[in-house]
C-alpha cells in the first residue's frame, strides 16, 4: 500500500518531516517496482537517513518544497 505523509508506517512517526517524506517517497517507488512492504520500509528508512546526511541545504530545500508523496495504485 503505498503511503503519503498523512498515512505512513508506524517506524516512520519520530522522524523529521523531511526524513519521513524522503522515505516515503523512496518506499512509494520501491513498492511500484515490486519490493514487499517489509523489505520497502527499512531500505527507504536506510537510504532516506543517508540522503539527508549528504544533501545539500539546496537539496533539502528544493524537496521540502516539492509535492508531497501521494498514494496510487500503482503498484
Amino acid at each position: 500500500m503505498p503511503w503519503n505523509m498523512r498515512d505512513y508506517p508506524e517506524s516512520l512517526k519520530n522522524f523529521d518531516p523531511l526524513v519521513k517524506k524522503k522515505a516515503i517517497d523512496i518506499a512509494n517507488a520501491l513498492l511500484a517496482q515490486g519490493y514487499s512492504e517489509t523489505k520497502a520500509i527499512p531500505i527507504a528508512t536506510e537510504q532516506a537517513k543517508k540522503w539527508h546526511a549528504d544533501a545539500s541545504e539546496q537539496e533539502k530545500q528544493d524537496f521540502e518544497d516539492a509535492p508531497n508523496p501521494k498514494k496510487t495504485d500503482q503498484h
